[in-house]
């Protein structure tokens, strides 16, 4: 297997991964409908309802971290960084994944193990509300979710060691810019170049108004 199918064959889990947890948001959208019509409709709110939806939402966060970061879609400054070049925005996002990323996450996945294995071991339960629901299985979701952006994290630096050998950056499932880069370089030649012509015309031309001669 090459290089370009293994980081798709990541892609692809992560992929995979987000989409399927990402029906929890349906999950999370029932409970606060039935919580909100237990409440105030027939005056029953129920005990379980805020441990729920606050395991949901993390299930969904943490669950969606891989996915977000194959579709290249965390917070970055764009803007700026968009006009650096390529083997130049890999450098950094190199530096940038051993000194904060890999630390991290690599911290996370491996304290989240003993955090589960502890939280079932003591057969934990939510103690916010009277009666809370388990929480050991939503506390092995940390150390899973780790493994996935860990894993994810690999393939990103590959992505960046070859886009410093090749001055390109590898293909993903789907390239998303949250900011087009590309247009925002067009206009800024454009104005660039309107610029200077002015300059050497020594002012601007005003067109004539429709009809006027």
């Amino acid at each position: 297997m090459n290089v370009q199918k293994t980081l798709m064959l990541i892609d692809g889990i992560s992929t995979w991964t987000g989409k399927a947890f990402a029906w929890t948001i349906v999950a999370l959208m029932l409970a606060i409908v039935y919580e909100v019509v237990a409440r105030y409709v027939f005056n029953a709110p129920t005990q379980w309802a805020f441990d729920v939806s606050y395991m949901l939402y993390g299930t969904l966060f943490m669950m969606a971290g891989a996915y977000t970061l194959a579709r290249n879609g965390h917070v970055r400054g764009d803007v700026l960084y968009g006009f650096l070049p390529v083997r130049m925005q890999a450098g950094f996002d190199l530096v940038l994944y051993f000194v904060f990323f890999i630390p991290g996450i690599a911290a996370l996945a491996y304290f989240g193990i003993g955090f589960a294995q502890t939280s079932w071991s003591l057969g934990e339960h939510s103690s916010l509300t009277p009666g809370g629901p388990p929480v050991y299985h939503f506390k092995t979701l940390i150390p899973i979710a780790g493994a996935l952006v860990l894993l994810q994290g690999v393939a990103e630096i590959i992505r960046c060691i070859l886009a410093l050998k090749t001055g390109e950056w590898p293909r993903r499932l789907h390239d998303v810019e949250e900011v087009d880069v590309a247009g925002l370089k067009g206009m800024v030649e454009a104005r660039s170049a309107g610029a200077g012509l002015a300059g050497d015309s020594g002012s601007p031309t005003i067109p004539s108004a429709p009809g006027a001669r």
